[in-house]
């Protein structure tokens, strides 16, 4: 027995020796009982200069308090599982490592295993960073569409509505002054009276189709009679408007539904916003995506949202796009 337990140790001192990775001992004092090479090899100190200064002393500042937190839990009994942070070697170079420790309460030290994992890291900050840019520069390119919209919407509004409002009125005034004209004449009178209505009509519905003013000056809420606390950007604000409008002009256009009902909701830290129709409704699985549907997907995934859809056959569709409150 006593030869297989050297051996054992043997093979133990073998392996914190020889091993890649970091390895290491530490009291609950907070500072190093025993380092293995690999420690030395790459923070750059030599195993007296990490004996005598708190392990502390080599984290990164920003990544101190958290590791002190889950130093705390590992003491009271909870494993130290895929855990990274950052190290600064002596060089002043910045060090990833993902550690695995178990503290031993009865010896009262900490057995902690690491590995260096800062080409990763490299890797996914530099993802993150890409990431971001594009997010930013997607959310440029909408900001851009929605003022181009807006300038659109005040052409159509201010300038095209205004003149046919006045073509409008010119006409009415034809209409008061016209008792002693044919009835040829005065039904022609009549029709262009009726048309300069149904043209004002629609310039202010795709005016407002193309940028709805009341958004930007009374909120969403207004705009769609929601309720909604203030704790959308405005950028989601618009989306969700925007995923609202397709999904009513799909049910306009094929679900020849009765009723449509329209309702957002805090649920937990999130924002859904749903719309229901009783229309014909379609079979999810083996619907063909049309374009309404995708310029919705990728409206919700634009701003980190969820979009699910239900429906059956004869059963109507609710459309549901959740996104995280901001």
């Amino acid at each position: 027995m006593e030869t297989n337990r050297l051996g054992l140790e043997f093979k133990m001192s073998d392996f914190f020796e020889m091993t890649p990775d970091l390895v290491c001992i530490a009291g609950r004092n907070g500072f190093f009982k025993k380092v293995n090479r690999s420690v030395m090899e790459k923070l750059g100190y030599t195993e007296k200069e990490l004996m005598s200064s708190p392990i502390s002393s080599f984290i990164h500042p920003e990544d101190k308090q958290f590791t002190a937190h889950r130093r705390e839990e590992l003491i009271n009994g909870k494993p130290l599982l895929n855990f990274q942070n950052r190290y600064v070697a002596k060089t002043g170079a910045i060090l990833w490592l993902e550690w695995t420790s178990i503290y031993f309460s009865d010896n009262e030290v900490v057995f902690a295993i690491a590995k260096d994992i800062t080409e990763r890291k490299q890797i996914e900050i530099e993802i993150e960073e890409n990431y971001r840019k594009f997010k930013n520069l997607t959310s440029h390119f909408k900001s851009s569409m929605e003022e181009d919209r807006k300038s659109l919407a005040n052409a159509l509004h201010e300038e095209l509505a205004q003149l046919a409002s006045v073509l409008k009125m010119d006409i009415e005034w034809m209409k008061s002054h016209t008792s002693e004209v044919s009835p040829a004449y005065q039904s022609k009178i009549e029709h262009a009276f009726v048309a300069s209505q149904l043209l004002i009509k629609t310039i202010r519905r795709i005016s407002f189709s193309i940028s709805p003013n009341m958004l930007e000056h009374l909120g969403l809420n207004a705009t769609l009679e929601w309720y909604c606390k203030a704790s959308l950007t405005d950028e989601i604000k618009i989306d969700l408007f925007r995923i609202c409008q397709e999904a009513l002009t799909n049910i306009l256009n094929h679900a020849q539904a009765g009723h449509v009902k329209i309702k957002i909701a805090e649920v937990g830290d999130r924002i859904e916003l749903t719309i229901f129709d009783d229309g014909k409704g379609f079979d999810v699985d083996h619907q063909k995506l049309k374009p309404g549907l995708v310029r919705m997907r990728e409206r919700a995934a634009s701003i980190n949202g969820e979009l699910s859809i239900q429906s059956g056959v004869g059963m109507g569709t609710s459309v549901c796009v959740s996104v995280k409150k901001q």
